[in-house]
């Protein structure tokens, strides 16, 4: 029986009466000064919403129960694939008494070091590693660190034997991109303009590429690209194995398409190079590897693409030619997966050179083995199980820059923390190289892969997580992200973990606008489609009832980010649906999302406001202006907004704006709470903080869908 609720004394709000017309369309916006965090209202208000989840939160099951079980869970720790430099390995790792992972190294007698504990750097635990790039030598080491959250990163230099600082630090560095030059004397790298050498409304923005010589002033520090360029543009920079190209690949916000550029540093000097397009206007994104130049087959460039390909394919030509028409494909592009990523195993100790290939099929991970002269598949590396393949630098497969015969790769699934495993080309095995460093108790799991029918008939597929206990309805969490060409895809999560043993079932859904299943899925929920990811949300939620593994008033949806704008949609397009809703971090206010927070490298996911055509499909969804009228009698679900001062992704404003709508037009007594996070932001935080967030979220799920009371407090 759900538990008995009387509506909460929410804060005051005052209402504006501000309409505005665009576009011909009148578009209100009673809370707009809730944008504005210095304004006195909005801290009085803010303070109110803190006093109201505070007692709130006293009411919820379950607190220290799911603390407990959060706690154990992540003991299990962390550990990467190692980035090789000759014999020495980098790689990342986190014990169960620390809040962050630390970087670590072997030195050549064999003894492991620290080189950058985040923890040591901060105590507060407020401070995290943003980036890092060893130098071809291994005798250096260039890393970022950031601090609260704000993803502002300032880079430093190191010297790897000793952790002496030699460089740094270098602010401005958000995201940075790094290659270093074959000397390991100078790197290019991205780092943004000065703020206070632009407008207000343009400071987040124009990255630039420039080359820094270690040991000088960063002041000197030449621009070699960007300038003139969109504000929105960012760059990926590499050089290739032997030191003569240099390649940028520019995307236009967070687009999946890009332009490649490449110069030649024997043409000219590193601090001048003239960049020449290799694509450029295509609606495709594109990746060139140059062989080594000792490899077999040296004269090589590979191009990992999905120019007429949209789940990817294989192809090479030389550099000679690189353009499109010179491309022989090499690794066809596969109907049901989407290829991610490959490797070259071509040193001495293999009878041929061989090429892996990485690809997840129905989002579940693979890897085979090809010849690399033909491309013939010729077999596959054994996985543990039906998973999600990662790896450090957003690849999936590592092998030594050298070449060799050996390849890492980390392997996760929802019942595994991750393992670093290798593979050895010359015996076909592969061996676990480093286990998570904490060993835990898993809980009984059982995972089922899922398909069903959204609004237009399109087949979606769904992972739903449960103990395999009673089949019948169970309270259930239905998570969805839908954008930006991201997968969601099996990995050890402890709060699914700590749901599944409380009696309850997670579900997660493959929605269109990820890359699940290729290009063509994710424009197919982005721009003026994005309506189909929200109903394939709401599909998926229709199915989970009708399939009686839950009913409407124990189901709840939870998303963050555009996640966030995802349960959003669907608790204002359909509030029936769902009895509860977290919101984290989310984008709501998608009339003026372009305004705030780094909103205006989005247009290619969104669209912008400034087209009439595209504000009226930004404009049909806005969830905060979906929100019904007082007088129209829609009890809305139990919503928990979760937002974090330090984002400067997505502002809170968003939250703090349909946290206010949906109190004042709710009839029902479900609960809309607003939980405000100082000292973090959208992306790394430390585990306690993790553990917190999630402690809130499980047991405000619980109160709100009934979960069987064992471990209520």
């Amino acid at each position: 029986m759900l538990r008995r609720m009387t509506r909460p004394p929410y804060p005051s709000a005052e209402r504006l009466d501000l309409v505005e017309t665009i576009h011909g369309q009148a578009v209100a916006d009673p809370y707009r000064w809730l944008e504005d965090p210095a304004d006195p209202r909005t801290a009085t208000w803010r303070q109110a919403q803190e006093e109201l989840l505070t007692a709130a939160r006293e009411t919820w099951p379950g607190r220290e129960w799911f603390r407990a079980r959060l706690a154990g869970l992540l003991a299990c720790g962390a550990v990467t694939t190692p980035v090789w430099r000759g014999d020495r390995p980098f790689f990342t790792r986190r014990t169960a008494e620390q809040e962050h992972a630390v970087l670590l190294t072997v030195d050549p007698d064999g003894r492991e070091r620290v080189l950058v504990d985040p923890g040591a750097l901060d105590p507060a635990g407020t401070t995290t590693l943003d980036h890092w790039t060893p130098s071809p030598q291994g005798d250096l080491l260039a890393y970022g660190v950031e601090a609260g959250g704000l993803e502002e990163s300032d880079l430093y230099v190191m010297e790897t034997s000793t952790g002496r600082t030699v460089d740094g630090p270098i602010d401005r560095t958000r995201f940075t991109s790094l290659a270093w030059l074959p000397d390991g004397k100078a790197f290019f790298f991205t780092r943004q303009i000065p703020a206070d050498l632009l407008p207000v409304e343009e400071r987040e923005y124009h990255s630039r590429l420039w080359l820094h010589r270690v040991g000088t002033d960063a002041a000197d520090d030449v621009m070699v690209f960007g300038e003139g360029r969109p504000m929105t543009e960012r760059y990926q920079v590499s050089v290739a194995p032997d030191g003569r190209w240099v390649q940028v690949e520019s995307r236009d916000g967070t687009s999946s398409a890009n332009d490649v550029w490449l110069a030649d540093l024997a043409a000219d000097a590193p601090e001048t190079p003239r960049f020449e397009p290799v694509q450029a206007g295509v609606d495709a994104g594109t990746r060139l590897e140059f062989a080594r130049p000792d490899s077999p087959l040296a004269e090589r460039v590979y191009v990992l693409t999905d120019r007429d390909a949209p789940r990817g394919r294989l192809c090479v030509t030389t550099v000679d030619d690189l353009s499109a028409e010179s491309w022989r494909e090499l690794v066809a592009e596969d109907p049901d997966a989407v290829l991610h990523d490959f490797a070259v195993l071509d040193g001495p100790q293999v009878e041929r050179p061989l090429l892996l290939v990485a690809r997840a099929r129905h989002a579940i991970g693979e890897i085979t083995v090809h010849d690399l002269a033909t491309g013939e598949r010729i077999g596959e590396v054994p996985l543990p199980g039906l998973g999600t393949l990662g790896g450090a630098f957003d690849r999936q497969l590592h092998v030594r820059p050298e070449g060799g015969h050996e390849a890492w790769f980390c392997y996760t699934d929802y019942a595994t923390p991750g393992q670093v495993y290798r593979y050895d080309a010359t015996t076909g095995e592969t061996t676990l190289w480093a286990a998570a460093p904490g060993e835990v108790e898993v809980p009984p799991i059982r995972v089922r892969q899922i398909a069903y029918p959204s609004k237009d008939g399109t087949e979606v597929r769904m992972f739903v997580m449960d103990d395999g206990g009673d089949p019948g309805p169970r309270p259930t969490i239905l998570y969805g992200y839908g954008g930006f060409d991201i997968a969601l895809t099996p990995a050890f999560d402890a709060a699914v973990l700590a749901w599944v043993q409380a009696g309850g079932r997670y579900a997660i859904a493959n929605l269109r606008g990820g890359s699940e299943n290729g290009q063509a899925w994710h424009r197919a929920g982005m721009l003026g489609s994005k309506q189909n990811v929200f109903d394939d949300f709401h599909a998926a939620a229709d199915h989970l009832v009708a399939a009686g593994l839950t009913s409407g008033d124990r189901l709840a949806v939870f998303g963050g980010s555009n996640g966030g704008l995802l349960v959003g949609a669907a608790l204002t397009q359909h509030p029936e649906k769902y009895a509860a809703v977290v919101c984290s971090a989310p984008l709501l206010d998608m009339v003026r999302y372009e305004r705030f927070g780094k909103g205006a490298l989005w247009t290619g996911e969104y669209g912008t406001v400034a087209e009439p055509e595209q504000f009226g499909w930004l404009h049909a969804y806005s969830p905060y202006h979906r929100v019904r009228a007082a007088d129209s009698g829609t009890d809305y679900p139990a919503t928990l907004f979760t937002v974090f001062d330090g984002d400067t992704r997505v502002d809170p404003l968003h939250a703090r704006k349909l946290a206010a709508a949906l109190q004042h037009a709710t009839v029902g007594a479900r609960p809309i709470l607003l939980r405000d996070e100082t000292g973090v932001g959208h992306g790394q935080r430390a585990v306690s903080r993790q553990i917190g967030l999630a402690v809130d979220r499980l047991s405000f799920l619980a109160a709100q869908l009934a979960v069987p009371v064992p471990f209520d407090d």
